[in-house]
């Protein structure tokens, strides 16, 4: 009887949590067996092993094989389990030393002529294996990717055949490369190419500084798709904890870039309307991440916001305030980072042309009333800058000139935020607490003012408070002053939105 074991790892979200494969090999009739509480995929895969030993001229013996998946009470899902059963039957059958294959974690999953595939959460999986003091065995493919990881050992084989011969000492595979290639930074389109809109322009501003929400609301052609789709141009890059987050919860969504490279760029998720409450937030049933965390220490835009589901939109409340995202199941609750930053775009009415006495409906303004009653108070009282934008003519159009460069707007937000750095401030002005916040006593006065005058919220106290700390910030004025309240006062009142 031969026993042998091999590290795995069973993934709740995007945390890696250690599993033993065991294997044993005894007489009796012949068998391969897996237990351990596996789910389909996963007891699926002694056939996949069966084949890609039977393409490498191997056969498994005529007798009891038993693979036991530690612990056994644990759900394990996927089918990045077929390397690690598959390098422990081989190391019982004593064809790989199993001295070697200690210092090592796998996961991979295998075709029928030995290929090692891309599996998700490599990055997760390097690691928890750092963590241990082992080094990973992945797909030839992810090798970059687990190198991101901060793992620097890296076994990247291509298939089960070199992965063999390696640990022979009858070739030595090449070690990974890491790509750092970003090829976001540059897909952005440009703000030059917005003519007028200066409000528009100022509240998105202030939006990048300090990661604030925005509603916009106008007509039917009036730019706030346009304006939303050129935010992501005026961010910074993310900083190497900020990239290392995004890229753990791209690889265990399994979206990664192909060649493996970091998400070095905040990203862009723009999901439509017809997107439901599991596809938002996350959930399904592998209990994917859904597009909040997609859009992790980006940008999620939502177009045509009254159209969402009420159920969908209401589900966002909760990650907008704790940045995270936990989908509740009877096995286990797996939770998700989801600090992003919500732009949404809104019609002021169903038709879209309220206001406009021209185009408007016979319903106006009960009609403007109804379609924002779609949207519920706590939900409005999340969104930090409220905006009414108006189109364009075409003669405007045509003489209007063009506006400042992404480029231009982008080193204003970036020396903000490194003023909010130089307070002593670690995140954007969107998340600081409130009370580091100094104001003048005219400042103090106003916002007082503007809050009963307002009937504001405890919330939406806060939240024009900090909107006021990032326009300070432009200044890099230490106090916040009245003027800048003034101005985050004008962003927050609901005529902003008719």
């Amino acid at each position: 009887m031969i026993n042998t074991r091999v590290r795995a790892f069973a993934f709740s979200g995007i945390t890696a949590v250690p599993v033993w494969v065991e294997v044993q090999i005894a007489n009796g009739l012949p068998a391969f067996l897996i237990v351990g509480l596996p789910d389909k995929a996963v007891g699926e895969a002694r056939e996949r092993v069966r084949a890609a030993m039977t393409s490498m001229g191997l056969a498994l013996p005529p007798k009891r094989i038993l693979v036991n998946l530690v612990p056994a009470d644990l759900l394990k899902e996927g089918s990045h389990f077929d390397l690690p059963i598959a390098l422990a039957v081989l190391a019982a059958m004593e064809i790989i030393p199993i001295e070697e294959l200690g210092r090592y974690a796998a996961l991979g999953e295998l075709s029928l002529d030995g290929r090692i595939n891309r599996v998700p959460n490599v990055i997760s999986a390097s690691l928890g294996a750092a963590e241990m003091k082992l080094g990973l065995i992945c797909p030839a493919v992810q090798g970059s990717e687990a190198l991101f990881g901060g793992n620097p050992d890296i076994l990247a084989a291509p298939d089960l055949v070199g992965l063999v011969n390696h640990f022979r000492g009858e070739q030595v595979l090449s070690p990974p490369v890491f790509s750092a290639t970003d090829e976001i930074v540059h897909s952005f389109p440009d703000m030059a190419d917005v003519k007028g809109m200066e409000v528009a322009r100022r509240a998105l501003e202030i939006a990048a500084a300090g990661g604030h929400s925005i509603l916009m609301s106008g007509a039917p052609g009036s730019g706030k798709s346009m304006l939303a789709a050129r935010l992501p141009g005026l961010l910074p890059d993310l900083t190497p904890s900020e990239a290392l987050e995004v890229t753990r919860i791209y690889s265990a969504a399994g979206i990664i870039s192909e060649d493996g490279g970091p998400v070095l760029r905040p990203p862009f998720r723009d999901p439509h309307h017809s997107a439901s409450q599991p596809a938002l937030i996350g959930g399904g049933a592998k209990a994917k991440p859904g597009e909040i965390s997609l859009a992790h220490r980006g940008v999620l835009f939502l177009d045509e916001l009254p159209e969402f589901s009420r159920q969908a939109l209401e589900s966002l409340r909760q990650p907008l305030e704790t940045g995270q995202t936990t989908i509740a199941r009877a096995a286990a609750h797996i939770t998700y980072p989801a600090r992003f930053q919500l732009v949404a775009a809104m019609n002021p009415c169903r038709c879209g042309y309220l206001g406009d006495a021209s185009r408007e409906c016979r319903k106006a303004p009960r009609c403007g009333e109804g379609y924002l009653n779609r949207l519920s108070g706590p939900l409005l009282d999340r969104m930090d800058l409220w905006v009414s934008m108006q189109p364009l003519s075409p003669v405007d159009m045509m003489t209007a000139p063009a506006g400042e460069s992404s480029a231009t707007i982008r080193d204003r937000v970036a020396a903000a935020r490194n003023f909010q750095r130089e307070r002593g401030q670690d995140v954007r002005n969107a998340e600081a607490n409130p009370d580091q916040f100094e104001l003048d006593n005219d400042a103090r006065s106003l916002l007082t003012d503007a809050a009963r005058k307002l009937r504001l919220s405890a919330r939406g106290f806060t939240r024009l408070l900090r909107v006021s700390r990032t326009i300070a910030d432009f200044e890099a004025a230490p106090l916040i002053g009245k003027q800048h309240v003034a101005e985050a006062v004008s962003f927050r009142h609901r005529s902003r939105l008719s």
